[in-house]
């Protein structure tokens, strides 16, 4: 069942490249959101039915990397880049080896704090580039004229993914507890003003979320907040550093032993 979910958002971020090939950015947007909502889907699914796996684990990063990388960086490339020559497919193709690199990092890595991400989440970064092109063409401004700026915002995001810089993962949220009543006012709210101007509502949702990141970074600088390690270490490495300490204490008795037989 979650493999459906997840085969589910390979689809439409498969389906996103080629509406981008075909300059429509529009549905190419709407295919990468339909594969953020169901990227979100199949790790619930998961849990509640208790499937998870490791082949779960590794197909659902295989299918980000379409969805969230390689998709993304194509609508950019056909709505913009293109515009600036070699450069432009070089920083797009930058930007999926960037979600390729924060892939293989969160599945190699232990988080210390499950609240937050530590570098921008691969869907929250498609979110942005998607929805700065779906926001500028419905508003009839040409990718030509914003070449420059779209190449150093997709670089933005390439280095926000493989960044420390902690952005709040929300995982805290459990919908099966009690729930503010305001926070429901406020999901209605949301729902209500992406009705009235999806492309807009979208693009300044995913732009908030990219800058709070950086913001936040900032002020706990001012602030001289030291920042925790964002990873914990493999505790596999301290069991063979223990084995190695002891291996070596375990020899050095043998060879004092064997030196004392010898002065007898």
């Amino acid at each position: 069942m979650p493999s459906l979910f997840t085969t589910a958002g390979l689809f439409f971020g498969f389906y996103a490249i080629i509406r981008a090939t075909q300059g429509d950015f529009a549905n190419a947007a709407v295919g990468i959101l339909i594969a953020m909502i169901m990227d979100g889907l199949d790790g619930r699914v998961a849990r509640w039915t208790n499937t998870a796996s490791d082949f779960g684990k590794e197909y659902d990063s295989l299918v980000d990397l379409v969805a969230f990388g390689v998709a993304p960086g194509m609508i950019m490339y056909f709505w913009s880049l293109q515009y600036i020559g070699k450069t432009g497919w070089l920083i797009a193709f930058l930007y999926a080896a960037a979600t390729a690199l924060r892939l293989a990092r969160f599945n190699t890595l232990t988080i210390k704090d499950n609240r937050y991400f530590y570098g921008l989440a691969c869907p929250a970064a498609a979110a942005l580039i998607s929805f700065w092109v779906w926001n500028f063409h419905e508003t009839g401004i040409s990718g030509q004229s914003m070449s420059w700026i779209s190449a150093l915002v997709t670089l933005l995001m390439a280095v926000l993914m493989v960044s420390n810089v902690k952005f709040r993962s929300f995982k805290d949220f459990d919908p099966k507890h009690k729930v503010p009543f305001f926070a429901l006012i406020a999901i209605l709210g949301i729902i209500v003003l992406i009705s009235f101007d999806p492309p807009r509502v979208l693009f300044l949702m995913a732009l908030a979320y990219g800058a709070s990141g950086p913001i936040g970074w900032v002020i706990r600088r001012q602030r001289g907040i030291i920042e925790n390690p964002a990873f914990l270490p493999d505790e596999d490495d301290d069991e063979d550093d223990e084995d190695d300490s002891n291996g070596h204490a375990d020899s050095g008795k043998i060879q004092s032993i064997n030196a004392k037989k010898k002065s007898k």
